[in-house]
């Protein structure tokens, strides 16, 4: 594991950008799907943003209905799992409603340097954990078209949670061919049934660096 400190080491320059996820309210305590402690990581994050000449930042965004919600489905409890199309999928509480008080960035988060917002999610029929692709898989954001064009190569990914759109977004990324790495220390889990253990492993397992 690498144990180098969030502000050295890794020299700032523009083949860098800060990625930061899903920093919401209703990731937060308090939120409709609180990840615990989520609001711990604001002060670092921003610490991050301050030092990074890139930031992106993505932003959960569904429509209300959405089919990852457990309300949409009669009988069905948040956390149960059904077969979609796409395949297996985690169903939530409401969360992150389009122009929601849930759906904005913590207060304070200093997310204004963000030169890129991606909302991901917004699609009724499927659910969109990775900053990349929705949960086909296959469906683009446009972010790694975004990062070529601008010659950002090397990525540091942070935010919530880090056992879902965290750890999908930074398996996507090496896929991609970035060199890529999550701060763990501003990162929070979920940690449904040893996520947390199963996805550490398969980032590493894909020379994602764990810092």
């Amino acid at each position: 594991m690498d144990e180098m400190d969030p502000e050295s080491d890794m020299t700032r320059d523009n083949s860098e950008a800060l990625i930061v996820i899903d920093v919401q309210n209703d990731f937060c305590p308090g939120g409709a799907l609180a990840v615990a402690g989520g609001d711990e990581i604001v002060p670092l994050v921003n610490r991050l943003i301050q030092s990074h000449a890139h930031v992106i930042l993505t932003q959960d965004w569904h429509p209300a209905g959405h089919t990852s919600f457990a309300s949409a489905h009669a009988g069905k409890a948040p956390f149960e799992s059904i077969e979609l199309p796409y395949g297996s999928q985690t169903l939530w509480p409401d969360h992150c409603v389009q122009g929601s008080k849930g759906s904005e960035f913590h207060p304070a988060l200093a997310w204004t340097k963000a030169e890129l917002v991606i909302r991901k999610g917004f699609r009724p029929a499927i659910d969109s954990y990775s900053a990349f692709f929705e949960n086909d898989h296959t469906t683009p954001t446009g972010l790694a078209g975004y990062l070529r064009e601008r010659g950002l190569t090397r990525l540091t990914l942070v935010g919530l949670a880090t056992d879902y759109c965290v750890a999908y977004s930074a398996l996507d990324a090496r896929k991609l061919g970035f060199d890529t790495r999550v701060q763990m220390g501003a990162c929070r889990a979920i940690d449904l049934g040893g996520s947390l253990a199963a996805m550490s492993e398969r980032m590493r397992a894909a020379d994602v660096v764990l810092a």
